[in-house]
C-alpha cells in the first residue's frame, strides 16, 4: 500500500474593518496568516484616509495559524496608522506575537555609517587621541610601579604568591625553551660565520671568524635573539593566560579577596623571565659559538684548537657580563609587556587574541629599543 503525504491545507487570510462607537477602528483577522500569503498593509490606507481613527485595535478570535508573516504585517501597518495620528492597540494580538514585537523593538538598531561631514573636527580628534595616549601612559606607569613594589616585597619575603607558580614558570621559561633557543642560536652562529668568512677571506684573515662569532654572540646577539624568541613564546603565553583570567573574572575575584593580582599573577611570571633569560643566554652563547665553529672547522678548514684559542682570546669578561645584564633587562621587558597586555585585555575571546599579538609586538620593540640604548651606552663608556 502506498501512502502519499498531502500538503497541509491553509485557510486564506482575510481582513475586515469595523468602526466602533468610541471612534476605534477594529481590524479583524481571520484565517491562516502565513508568510507569503498575507495581504499588503497599504490596503487599509484608503480607510484611514477617509476617517482617521483615534485607536486601531485587532480582533484575532478567528485567527488560525500564524508565523512571522503576521508580525511583518503588523510592523508594516503601524507606520501607516501613526502617520494619521492614531495609536495602535496590540492587546488583541496573540500573546506570542506581542512578546515577539517587544523583543524586536528593544533590540539596538544599526545606524548608517557617519558621513565625513558629521565626524568630529580634526582638533577634537587630536585632543581625544592625546587624552587616550595620556591614559595609556598613566596605566603603564602605574603597572610598572606596582610591579617594582611587588618585587621589593618579594625580596623582603612579604609578597603574596604561590611558590609552585614561580617554579612552574621557571620551568616553562627555562627548560622547555632550550630546544628552540638552541636551534635559533646554532643557526645564528652559522649565519654570522658565513657572513664574516666572505669578507675576511678577501684579506686572508679567515681565522678572525672566531672573533666575529664569539664577540657578536656573547656581547649582543645571543641575548637579543633569545629575548625575541621568548617574546613570541612566553610573552604571548602570559598575555593569553591573564587575558583568559580577565574573561573568567578570576582577576576580579583575587581583588575581591584582598589579594594583589600583581603579586599573585604578574610577579612569578616576570621574575621567571628575569632569572632564566641570563641562563638561556649563556646556553645560547655556547650553542652559537659551536655553530660558528661548525663552519670554521668543518667548512673553512680551520684548526679546532686554533679556533678555540682565538675565541677565548677575543671574548672578555666584560663582553660576557654585559650580555648577561642585557639578558636580565630583556627578560623584565618581555615579562612586563606580556603581563600588562594580559591584565588590560578586553573581556572577550577577540580581546585575548589581540592582547597576545600586542604582547609579542611590544616585547620585540622594547627589546630592540633597549639593545640600541645599551649599544650607545656601552660605546660612551668604552666597554
Amino acid at each position: 500500500m502506498t501512502v502519499t503525504a498531502s500538503a497541509p491545507a491553509f485557510a486564506a487570510p482575510r481582513m475586515t474593518v469595523a468602526w466602533e462607537e468610541d471612534g476605534r477602528l477594529m481590524v479583524t483577522l481571520v484565517g491562516d496568516w502565513i508568510l507569503g500569503q498575507i495581504p499588503p498593509a497599504r490596503d487599509l490606507a484608503p480607510v484611514l484616509g477617509e476617517r482617521p481613527p483615534a485607536i486601531v485595535g485587532f480582533d484575532t478570535g478567528g485567527l488560525g495559524s500564524w508565523d512571522s508573516g503576521l508580525a511583518l504585517f503588523v510592523a508594516r501597518l503601524e507606520p501607516v496608522v501613526r502617520a494619521t495620528g492614531a495609536r495602535v492597540d496590540r492587546s488583541g494580538l496573540p500573546p506570542g506575537l506581542q512578546r515577539l514585537m517587544g523583543i524586536a523593538e528593544s533590540a539596538p538598531r544599526r545606524t548608517a555609517p557617519v558621513r565625513e561631514a558629521e565626524q568630529d573636527a580634526l582638533l577634537e580628534q587630536v585632543g581625544l587621541t592625546t587624552l587616550a595616549a595620556g591614559d595609556r601612559a598613566n596605566a603603564v606607569v602605574e603597572f610598572v610601579g606596582s610591579t617594582i613594589l611587588a618585587v621589593g616585597r618579594w625580596l623582603t619575603g612579604r609578597a603574596r604568591y604561590r611558590r609552585v607558580d614561580l617554579v612552574a614558570n621557571l620551568q616553562e621559561a627555562g627548560l622547555e625553551a632550550l630546544p628552540v633557543v638552541g636551534l635559533v642560536s646554532f643557526l645564528l652562529g652559522l649565519i654570522l660565520a658565513f657572513v664574516g668568512a666572505i669578507q675576511l677571506q678577501l684579506f686572508d684573515a679567515t681565522i678572525y671568524v672566531a672573533d666575529l662569532v664569539g664577540i657578536a654572540m656573547v656581547r649582543d646577539m645571543a641575548a637579543l635573539m633569545t629575548a625575541v624568541v621568548m617574546a613570541g613564546r612566553s610573552g604571548a603565553s602570559y598575555a593569553a593566560q591573564l587575558g583568559t583570567m580577565q574573561v573568567n573574572q578570576e582577576v576580579d575575584a583575587l581583588t575581591t579577596l584582598g589579594i594583589s593580582p600583581i603579586e599573585y599573577l604578574v610577579l612569578p611570571r616576570v621574575m621567571a623571565l628575569v632569572l632564566m633569560l641570563p641562563l638561556l643566554t649563556v646556553y645560547a652563547d655556547i650553542i652559537g659559538i659551536l655553530g660558528g665553529a661548525f663552519v670554521g672547522v668543518g667548512i673553512l678548514d680551520l684548526s679546532g684548537i686554533g679556533y678555540y684559542q682565538q675565541t677565548v682570546g677575543a671574548v672578555s669578561s666584560t663582553h660576557f657580563l654585559g650580555g648577561l645584564v642585557k639578558a636580565a633587562t630583556y627578560g623584565a621587558l618581555v615579562g612586563l609587556a606580556g603581563c600588562y597586555q594580559g591584565i588590560r585585555a578586553e573581556r572577550s575571546s577577540a580581546g585575548v587574541g589581540q592582547a597576545a599579538t600586542a604582547a609579542v609586538v611590544n616585547g620585540i620593540v622594547l627589546v630592540i629599543s633597549a639593545c640600541g640604548v645599551y649599544a650607545v651606552l656601552f660605546y660612551v663608556l668604552g666597554l
